[in-house]
C-alpha cells in the first residue's frame, strides 16, 4: 500500500459491549500466546464491573469512501469500589506503532478516574519492553513480580511484573 495512504490517524475511543466480542477475540489472538475466546470476551463485556473501550479507526481510503470504522484495539478493566485492574489491552498487528495503545490507555485512565478509581493495577510479561515503556509513560510503577507466570513453551515461563498507578 502507498505510504501516504497509511498515515497516522487518531482513533476514536469509545465504550464497547458484548457485540464487540468477536473483534476483541481476533485481536487478542494476534497478541497473546494463550488468547481468550469470543465467548470469554462476551461474558466479560457483559459484566457490570468491567470497563471496556475500543479504538475505532478508518484508513485514509475508508474515510474518503465513507466506509464505517473498524475496531483496531481495545482495553478491558475490572473495577471494584475504588480500585481497578487492567485485564487486557491489545492492538491489531497492522495498527501497532501508530499511537493507538497510548490513545486507548489515555482515554481509559480518564474513564476510570471519572468512575472513582483511585488505584489501577496490571500484570505484564517481564520481557514485553514495548508495553513496559507505554505503562511507564503513563506513570505506572512496579510493585511486585510473579515468577514463572507466563508459559513460554518448552517448560519455560516468564515472570509477570505487577504494576500500579495511583490517581490523584
Amino acid at each position: 500500500m502507498l505510504g501516504f495512504l497509511k498515515r497516522k490517524v487518531a482513533p476514536d475511543v469509545r465504550r464497547i459491549g458484548p457485540q464487540s466480542a468477536q473483534a476483541c477475540a481476533r485481536i487478542h489472538a494476534q497478541s497473546f500466546a494463550h488468547p481468550w475466546s469470543a465467548n470469554e470476551f462476551e461474558a466479560l463485556l457483559a459484566g457490570r464491573d468491567v470497563v471496556a473501550e475500543a479504538a475505532m479507526t478508518k484508513s485514509l481510503l475508508g474515510r474518503l469512501f465513507g466506509r464505517r470504522q473498524k475496531l483496531v484495539g481495545f482495553v478491558l478493566s475490572r473495577q471494584v469500589l475504588d480500585e481497578a485492574e487492567i485485564l487486557t489491552i491489545a492492538v491489531a498487528r497492522r495498527f501497532r506503532r501508530q499511537g493507538i495503545g497510548a490513545a486507548l490507555l489515555s482515554a481509559h485512565l480518564a474513564s476510570l478516574a471519572g468512575g472513582g478509581t483511585k488505584a489501577l493495577f496490571l500484570e505484564v510479561e517481564s520481557g514485553n519492553d514495548a508495553a513496559l515503556a507505554l505503562y511507564a509513560q503513563f506513570g505506572f510503577a512496579r510493585v511486585g513480580a510473579r515468577k514463572g507466570y507466563y508459559p513460554k513453551g518448552a517448560g519455560e515461563a516468564a515472570a509477570a511484573l505487577l504494576l500500579r498507578r495511583d490517581f490523584r
